[in-house]
């Protein structure tokens, strides 16, 4: 899409959005603060109702707090989407997701009670507050490490898969070593605690009794550190030849951000920032 198909949007409409999607205006500052604090207080809610004597005593209470900090981020949520010329952009967004998702429980909670607790991941909308205290290196740097993620994807992907196989390998493996009558009563929980040891977890749930499956269990613990340490160096790879710089300006159609200082249209959707 180009900037000439942009959707127009209303000066109530630019306004709104002024005031919700930025914070380089005193309102739009106030609006951001303001927002986050509520996401504070709301998780702080559910934590605290999650405390059997606290709910006994302020359990009612608690519930209110929770419908009112649900109805208001309902509202908010659909602002978000009144105001930007493309909706289905912000809705489909990674911010879009989490906003939806944090008042999706407590909808869900008429139909399953303890689902309401989920709502928890209101906590990640408080991301916003770096937007607010202008730490745009700390957004530059957690979209680089992102866009490292991507372009990592392809060697994580077989890097997991061969793990994967190594794992069913090593669960057979000690299986036929230790046996039933050391506790590996089947190859999928010997497949568990390959990956336990693998990944040096170590519960001690199940444990090899042998000398040889004792044996094999170190070699299995040193393996692990060298194996940890793969996805590592790939994303770190990524990090290195990565270099940009990025603002905080987010974009009237689409709502994205993670654009260039002087970009003039959105890298996204193409619309004029």
């Amino acid at each position: 899409m180009t900037s000439n198909d942009q959707v127009p949007l209303t000066p109530f409409q630019a306004q709104l959005h002024e005031i919700i999607y930025e914070s380089d205006t005193r309102t739009g500052k106030i609006f951001n603060l303001v927002l986050v604090l509520s996401i504070l207080l709301s998780a702080a809610v559910v934590m605290l109702d999650s405390v059997k004597s606290i709910r006994e005593a302020y359990g009612v209470s608690l519930n209110f707090a929770d419908w009112l900090f649900t109805i208001l981020f309902t509202v908010e949520y659909l602002l978000r989407i009144y105001c930007i010329g493309r909706p289905t952009k912000y809705i489909f967004s990674a911010y879009g997701m989490i906003d939806l998702f944090a008042i999706l429980p407590s909808y869900l909670s008429l139909f399953f009670p303890g689902s309401r607790y989920l709502s928890v991941i209101r906590i990640f909308r408080t991301m916003r507050i770096l937007r607010i205290l202008k730490l745009a290196q700390y957004l530059e740097e957690g979209q680089l490490l992102v866009e490292a993620l991507k372009a990592s994807r392809k060697r994580i992907t077989v890097f997991i898969f061969a793990v994967m196989l190594l794992v069913i390998f090593i669960g057979s493996t000690i299986y036929v070593i230790e046996g039933e009558e050391n506790g590996f009563t089947s190859i999928p929980l010997s497949i568990y605690w390959a990956v336990v040891t693998l990944t040096t977890v170590g519960y001690g749930d199940i444990s090899p009794k042998t000398p040889l499956g004792q044996a094999f269990s170190v070699i299995i613990m040193i393996l692990g550190y060298g194996i940890i340490a793969v996805p590592t160096g790939i994303v770190t790879s990524e990090l290195i030849s990565s270099d940009k710089n990025i603002s905080t300006q987010a974009c009237p159609q689409c709502s994205a951000e993670g654009h260039d200082f002087d970009a003039v249209h959105c890298k996204y959707c193409g619309a004029k920032l």
